[in-house]
């Protein structure tokens, strides 16, 4: 068995807008943690998702998977991606869909 377990996570590209303290905040967060602030982010929004009980009771109905997206999404290279209405109104974020691949040491037990 080896020593140590490599995961490989899909990355999209966003942007988004963030009140500027929080920019802020995110950015000494990141060199608090000698780590790229995208992580910071992404480590952060993962870690409230899986400790609010209330949501993640949500993510197992039926209704949790009937959304309307508010991301744009672009798949790269034949442009056939479509990019979601929000009901008329302009998404609030855009996401592109990159092939890169992520190789993450898996938590230390």
């Amino acid at each position: 068995m080896p020593l140590i377990e490599i995961r490989q996570s899909r990355l999209v590209s966003a942007t988004i807008r963030l009140e500027s303290a929080t920019a802020t905040l995110i950015d000494q967060y990141a060199r608090f943690l000698h780590a790229p602030a995208d992580d910071v982010v992404d480590k952060a929004l993962n870690y409230v998702f899986s400790k609010d009980r209330e949501f993640q009771e949500y993510l197992k109905t039926a209704q949790s998977s009937d959304i309307v997206p508010t991301l744009r999404v672009r798949r790269s290279g034949n442009g056939e991606g479509t990019e979601p209405s929000a009901n008329g109104r302009r998404p609030v974020a855009g996401v592109e869909v990159r092939d890169a691949v992520r190789r993450e040491p898996a938590p230390k037990a």
